[in-house]
Formats: C-alpha cells, sequence, structure tokens
C-alpha cells in the first residue's frame, strides 16, 4: 500500500462534516477556524481532519478490548482481547502499514477516538471507590484509512488515503462527492453560514451538580490537609454537572464552537455515546520523534465589556505567584513524565508561561520538549504520560488516589485525552476538558482547578462554576 493524496477546493469544514455527522463513528478534529473567523489561524490550530466509516473499531471496558471488523457483513466477527488495550492498538494501527511519502500530508490514515481519564487504571494501580454513572468505556478508537484534511493556511481540501486498502475507492469517492458539492455551495458561504444558524440545540428543565459550596469546601479542605502532611503539592479538583436535555447534538456544538472556539475541539458520534469537546489544551503532540506537551495551568475570564480590564485580567494572570507556581509544579512533572521514555539531555522547556488568549478566558501554557527515543514509539510515550498532569496534580500518582478519594463520580471522558495516531507513528491528542458527553439523554460535564497551599476555597468554586458556564450557557433552559 502507499499513501496518496487527492487536492480539492478548499471548503469549509463545519459545512462538510454536516453531512456525516448523524453518522456512528464520524468524527471530528476541530480547530475551531472557519472562514469567518480566520484570524484565530495559529501554529497547531492550521488544520482539521474529519473521518467516518473506519473500517474496524476497537472498545475497551471492564477489563475487556471488542475489536469489530465494521466493513463486514456480520458483528460476529467481533474478536475479544483481554490484553493491553495499547498493544492492540498498536497491531490495529499496524493494519494500515504502508509506504510514506518523503513530503507527507500533515495528517495520515490512522487512529482517531478517545482514551477517558479512567483508562489509567489500565496504567496505573488506583482504587476504585468513587461512582461510574456515566459508564463509558474506557477506549474507543476507530481506524480509519481515509482522513480528510482542511488546510487553513495552504486554503485547500485534501483526501488522504491507503492506496491499495481493500474497498478504499468507495470512501475516496464518497468523500469527493461531499466535496464537490459543498464547493459549489462556496459563492453563498454566507448564506449557509445564516441558514445554519443552531436550533433545535439543547433544552433543558435545569443544569444540576451534587456538589454544592459546602461539599466542596469540606472537600478542599481535606486537600489542603494532604498538602501540609506532605502527601502531594497539587491536586486537581473537579464538579460534575449534569442535565437531562432534548434537541440536536451537532446543532448544539455548532452553538459551542462558534460562541467560543477552541484549538483542540472535537466532535466524535459514537454509537453509545456523543462527546462535543470545546478544549483548549494540547496534551501531547509527537511528529518525526519530536514530542511537544503544552499544560495549561492559570485561568481568568475575559472582559468584553472593556479592553482596559480584560488586559488588567490578563496582567493579573501574568503576575500571579499562585498560578505561576500551579503552572511550574505541573511542567516539572510533565518534564519527568517526557524524561522516561526522550533522549537524554533532550527535554527542555522552550516557554513558560506565556499568556494565550481564548474566546471567553486567558491562561498561563508553558511548552515542554523533547526527543523521543528511537526504540519507543508514541504507544509508549502513552504509557509514559497518560494522564496529563495538568488535570492530576502533582506528584501525579498520589493526587489520582486522592481524586478517587474526593470526586464522588467517576471523571469518564473528562480529563481523558481526544486525538489521532497517524500511520507515520504521530500523535496528537488535547486534554478533553471543557467536554460534554451526551448518553441516554443526559449529558454531563465537568470543571474543576489545581489546588495549591495558598488557595482560597471561594475563588476556586467561583473559577470551576466560570468555566463551567463556556457549556452550560450553550443549553437552554426552560
Amino acid at each position: 500500500m502507499k499513501i496518496t493524496t487527492k487536492t480539492y477546493p478548499y471548503v469549509d469544514s463545519e459545512q462538510l462534516f454536516t453531512s456525516v455527522a448523524d453518522g456512528e463513528w464520524s468524527m471530528y478534529l476541530d480547530s475551531g477556524v472557519t472562514a469567518h473567523n480566520s484570524h484565530l489561524r495559529r501554529k497547531h490550530a492550521d488544520y482539521d481532519v474529519l473521518a467516518s466509516q473506519p473500517v474496524a473499531t476497537l472498545v475497551h471496558e471492564h477489563g475487556k478490548t471488542t475489536i469489530e471488523r465494521t466493513n463486514e457483513a456480520s458483528s460476529s466477527q467481533a474478536r475479544y482481547s483481554e490484553d493491553s488495550p495499547l498493544d492492540l492498538l498498536r497491531g490495529l494501527l499496524g493494519e494500515l502499514k504502508a509506504d510514506i511519502p518523503q513530503e507527507k500530508p500533515a495528517y495520515l490514515p490512522g487512529l482517531i477516538g478517545y482514551l477517558s481519564y479512567d483508562f489509567a487504571r489500565s496504567i496505573e494501580s488506583i482504587s476504585s471507590l468513587a461512582s461510574d454513572d456515566e459508564g463509558l468505556p474506557e477506549v474507543a478508537m476507530g481506524l480509519f484509512p481515509v482522513v480528510v484534511v482542511v488546510d487553513h493556511v495552504c486554503e485547500e481540501t485534501s483526501i488522504v488515503f491507503c492506496e491499495g486498502y481493500p474497498n478504499v475507492d468507495v470512501l475516496v469517492a464518497q468523500w469527493a462527492s461531499r466535496i464537490t458539492q459543498v464547493a459549489a455551495r462556496a459563492d453563498s458561504e454566507q448564506a449557509f453560514f445564516d441558514e445554519t444558524r443552531p436550533c433545535n440545540t439543547w433544552i433543558a428543565e435545569e443544569i444540576s451538580s451534587k456538589l454544592d459550596f459546602a461539599g466542596y469546601k469540606e472537600r478542599f479542605n481535606k486537600v489542603q490537609r494532604y498538602i501540609q502532611a506532605g502527601d502531594c503539592y497539587q491536586v486537581n479538583l473537579t464538579k460534575r454537572f449534569s442535565a437531562k436535555v432534548e434537541g440536536n447534538a451537532w446543532s448544539t456544538y455548532l452553538k459551542l464552537r462558534r460562541s467560543s472556539p477552541a484549538p483542540y475541539a472535537a466532535f466524535l458520534k459514537l454509537p453509545f455515546a456523543t462527546v462535543l469537546s470545546n478544549s483548549p489544551e494540547s496534551f501531547i503532540e509527537c511528529h518525526d520523534q519530536q514530542v511537544v506537551t503544552s499544560p495549561i495551568k492559570g485561568t481568568r475570564p475575559r472582559d468584553h465589556r472593556s479592553k482596559f480590564k480584560d488586559r488588567m485580567a490578563a496582567d493579573a494572570l501574568l503576575n500571579s505567584t499562585k498560578d505561576r507556581a500551579e503552572n511550574l509544579m505541573i511542567v516539572d512533572l510533565m518534564r519527568n513524565d517526557l524524561s522516561r521514555c526522550c533522549d537524554l539531555g533532550t527535554v527542555k522547556v522552550p516557554k513558560l508561561f506565556a499568556l494565550h488568549s481564548f474566546a471567553n478566558v486567558h491562561h498561563l501554557i508553558s511548552t515542554v520538549v523533547g526527543r523521543l527515543r528511537a526504540d519507543l514509539d508514541v504507544f509508549d510515550l502513552i504509557n509514559n504520560c497518560f494522564p496529563g498532569g495538568s488535570i492530576t496534580g502533582a506528584p501525579k500518582i498520589r493526587s489520582m488516589e486522592i481524586i478517587e478519594e474526593l470526586e464522588p463520580c467517576r471523571r469518564g471522558l473528562y480529563c481523558g485525552s481526544i486525538g489521532y495516531l497517524g500511520v507515520d507513528g504521530s500523535l496528537e491528542t488535547n486534554i478533553a476538558i471543557r467536554t460534554m458527553v451526551l448518553k441516554d439523554d443526559v449529558v454531563r460535564f465537568s470543571a474543576g482547578g489545581g489546588l495549591v497551599l495558598d488557595s482560597i476555597a471561594e475563588d476556586e468554586f467561583q473559577e470551576l462554576n466560570d468555566k463551567a458556564s463556556m457549556m452550560s450557557n450553550v443549553i437552554t433552559l426552560g
């Protein structure tokens, strides 16, 4: 097999994905960039990746993995295994082994899906104390021999596929037809944008949470005692929200991405749930053995009513001793994680405490880089680094034990990772924060923040509610 690319006119990925959004295992890795907000283009947010109709799927839950060949007539072809999910994913990706061109596309065919936060139980020994009210599989990945890449810099759309893979021509022809149809509407793009203003978005009678301020304060105080006792330096404590909703998930996602575009967003339509992620945070990227992780620690809400007050909020974040200390703790943790699988002397911190301003919040983001050892691959990288330190605390394992003790519900997909693993050994994943999961007409989402010794309970509680409002605002109460 070989990797082949067919290039087409530049189309809006939102329009293109609409035609497959209701199909099971349709995947949209979204940079948040559209023709209407092209000023958002930035490094690592230049491409969208679309995929549908995987040739195989892998789902891991309750210690057992199911691999199903979705291009076969009978579901009896499903294979069950108790082997390591990462080893099984490695084998599945190997089925797309193909000659990689010297000038390869930005994204290649491969695996797309998620690893839930609770997948960490397959890597580390963490006790099971919290209830699993979401009931999601710990891993869900599809194998895609065809992906569509929308390039916002070169302004072109490409179908990238494994030429020679069985029946791949049919998938390519289907995507080519969709692209052609969307391109034909290019002259009326504004009309399309207006016509598809999100309607039939989620409606709920109420959005509830089992954790009020009194309950949060009790858990906050326990974290403080653990810090004072020397168990940990920082713990990321979160709060779960839920609502029974009616309406269309894709329309709701359009409302979310238009109101708050994010560079590591995603929409996943799965058989058992629908995922709407509006994440601003990258977990790990790896291209040609070069590894990058960019933890976020430090948040301030933006003030769109006053440029002066907005600038003041950004400056306050940049100069916050507490936020810089939180950020540095996680940078040190990620340096340690990368050092376990990168060449000696290559792990560095090229950016520390960089201010990034998104649609509704300011964040402090640092960058840690390294070069993956030649004898390891991206599955080893995941095994050594998952989950991201920014959503656990430090030290990682002890913080996760404290989280399991104090948070009443398992996190599920929240704080896990959504992303892509390419046939060339590349990897791009987010931290699944600002992420909503719809299952059985109930949407669940969470928000939280890192607690350190000088944290103030009232401030932390307000911050997590501010973060949650970015998601709750797309649900109409009535």
